[in-house]
């Protein structure tokens, strides 16, 4: 038997699953913290999708979005995936819901 070794992407999965779809269907408290990020991400690769992607860089960070929310540019760019944009729009948001909690 051949090794299956396609990926399946997040278009091909249900809509109700698919994150941007979840938020919109049932609201931003459905999604798993590795959905919100995968958002923010915006797409994976070919080997991996977006929320395959965010689940390995939290669980890089002990699956603490504070650990991560902690990251610079440089060393979320070494996650295989992440370019400089992907990293600056990662830290902007979890400095955005930091800001929101000290108020």
């Amino acid at each position: 038997m051949e090794e299956y070794q396609n990926k399946i992407s997040i278009k091909s999965w249900a809509e109700e699953d698919r994150p941007r779809e979840k938020l919109s269907g049932q609201g931003r408290r459905a999604l798993t913290d590795a959905e919100l990020v995968a958002i923010l991400i915006g797409s994976g690769s070919r080997t991996e999708s977006a929320v395959e992607l965010s689940k390995r860089i939290l669980h890089h960070y002990d699956n603490d979005l504070n650990k991560l929310g902690k990251a610079g540019i440089s060393e979320l760019c070494k996650f295989k995936g992440i370019g400089e944009a992907k990293a600056i729009s990662i830290i902007a948001a979890l400095e955005i819901g930091r800001r929101r909690g000290d108020t």
